[in-house]
Parts: structure tokens; C-alpha cells; sequence
């Protein structure tokens, strides 16, 4: 399944941008970081379950069909070696791609939190998770990791060196990350209700951009809603875009109980619209991922 690492997939590996939450173009995905991105959510959609070595043509055919150019696939794939999520195995003057334990960890985690994604609602107890954190503004790198790995958990900061969630399951996950981090003796956490001073409407707007959010879920629903194919090509593009816009969701939207939103949540119907159009398209873009892979096979 999915690309993940996040996104697709997962803790470390920031392939949720924050901001600029629309659907992008084919153009503006095909250079840089877009190619990265794509590539990853390629790995998790259809390298990850066949768990079999990847020729690098098949990257490069793959990734044109969604409009990345040769150059900038090649760089990917370049560039996600060398982060330790791929390993190259060369035959003759060929290579070829393995996901290594790092990577299928990573993928796996963002593939479950990906699919499980507004899948359901859940009772909420009223309790929130409330984290203090001081981090020195010269350990950027530090602050920019604690803040992509907070934010996956589905933290939001409704002021600097605070964090929220209003779910206090979260507790063993930050936990992790704060151990993961070595930041423990700059942290302090408590569970607990809201208080009667305050209002809680006011945190959750100030911790999370959900104008933003929802504004991206209309999008996402507009552009594959209605959304045609026509054979095993169109297929293959239009389910890694698919994922594509998918998988960002999760980074940027905390699930929030109903108790805290002031409407119906778009996100419920975004994700029928995420997996009936992944149920329709999967086999086809299967057959084609394949068709690509036996191609390379061929050639080698």
C-alpha cells in the first residue's frame, strides 16, 4: 500500500509538508523534493507489499509517468539511498533497489497510519495531553525534529514550547519521541480536562490551521471525486496521486473529537472518497507497476 513516510511514512522522514495543504500539479511534483516524495509514495504503494528488489528503470519509467524527468528521478532515488532508506545492489552496469529494515519500518508505520486514517470516529473522555518543552533556539535541527515528529502524533503548539492533543493515549508514542530525542530532562507533561478558565475553542484554533485543512479536504475531494481512467497508465497516475494528496492528511489534520470541531468534519467524507477511488483504481495501477518492473526485467 501507500506511500507512506511519510510520510509515507513515518517519524523522521518529512514527506507531510505543513503548508500549502491543495492538490498540486503534475509540473510543480516533478521537480526536487516532488520527485522524493513521489518516490516514496511509490515505494510504499507497490514495493513495500512485493518486497522484491526494484531495477532503477522502473523508478525512472514510474516516475515519468506521473511527470518526473529522468534527471530528477535519478537524484531521488540518489538522495533516499543516502538517507539509508534504499539499498543498491548492482548487476553488471545495472542497479537495482532494496528497501532496507529502516525504510520497511518506516513505511509500514505510515502505511497503518495512512489506510486507518478517518477510518471511524472514536469516544472521547475529555482528557488532553499537555507537553512543555524547552529547546534552545541554537539547536534548530532539534526543534525542526521534535516538531515533525510531535506533529504526526497529532500534536498541535497553540503557544511556543507547548503542545496539545486532546487524546491522552498519545502519552506512550511522545514518550518515544522524547526518549528517541534524548530531551527528557527538558520536558514536562500532565493529563487532565480542561479547566473552567479558558477557552478550549480557542486553543484547538490556535494549535491547528483546520481553515486550511478543510479547505484542502474540498480540494481533494473535487479533484479525484470524479476523477475517470481509462486504462492501466492512467490508472497507475492517478492512484500514486491519489496517495499522493492522501497521505499529507495525517500530518496536518489531529483527528479531533467531534466534541471540538463546529461542524460536520470534511475529512469524514474526503477518506470515502480516498478509498473507494483506491479500491477502484488499485488492480489496474497494480497490473501496471508490474508491467513496469517486467520491462526492466527484460532489459537487464
Amino acid at each position: 500500500m501507500a506511500g507512506t513516510v511519510a510520510g509515507t511514512a513515518g517519524r523522521e522522514v518529512s514527506a507531510f509538508p505543513e503548508r500549502d495543504l491543495a492538490v498540486r500539479s503534475r509540473r510543480r511534483e516533478a521537480g526536487g523534493a516532488g520527485a522524493r516524495s513521489l518516490l516514496l509514495t511509490m515505494l510504499g504503494e507497490f514495493a513495500l507489499p512485493r518486497r522484491a528488489p526494484v531495477w532503477t528503470a522502473t523508478f525512472v519509467d514510474a516516475l515519468a509517468a506521473v511527470g518526473v524527468e529522468e534527471k530528477a528521478a535519478r537524484q531521488a532515488l540518489a538522495r533516499t539511498a543516502g538517507e539509508g532508506l534504499l539499498v543498491a545492489e548492482r548487476v553488471g552496469r545495472r542497479t537495482r533497489w532494496s528497501l532496507s529494515p529502516r525504510a520497511t519500518r518506516l513505511l509500514e508505520d505510515g502505511t497503518a497510519r495512512i489506510y486507518g486514517f478517518m477510518r471511524g470516529g472514536r469516544p472521547w473522555d475529555g482528557r488532553w495531553l499537555v507537553l512543555a518543552v524547552t529547546v534552545p533556539e541554537s539547536r534548530r535541527q532539534l526543534r525542526h525534529r521534535l516538531r515533525v515528529r510531535l506533529t504526526w502524533a497529532g500534536m498541535g503548539s497553540p503557544a511556543q514550547g507547548l503542545w496539545v492533543v486532546p487524546d491522552a493515549g498519545k502519552i506512550d508514542e511522545v514518550t518515544g519521541i522524547v526518549a528517541d530525542l534524548g530531551i527528557a530532562a527538558s520536558v514536562m507533561s500532565w493529563v487532565g480536562t480542561s479547566a473552567a478558565v479558558g477557552d478550549p475553542q480557542a486553543v484547538v484554533r490556535a494549535a491547528w490551521r483546520l481553515d486550511q485543512v478543510e479547505a484542502a479536504y474540498h480540494d481533494f475531494v473535487a479533484a479525484f471525486s470524479g476523477r475517470v481512467v481509462t486504462d492501466l497508465g492512467s490508472a497507475f497516475r492517478a492512484q500514486v496521486e491519489l496517495v499522493q494528496a492522501w497521505r499529507r492528511f495525517p500530518f496536518v489534520d489531529p483527528a479531533l473529537p467531534a466534541e471540538l470541531l463546529e461542524h460536520d468534519w470534511p475529512g469524514v467524507a474526503a477518506a470515502a472518497t480516498f478509498h473507494e477511488r483506491h479500491d477502484a483504481w488499485r488492480r489496474r495501477a497494480d497490473a501496471h507497476w508490474d508491467a513496469l518492473c517486467a520491462g526492466a526485467e527484460q532489459r537487464a
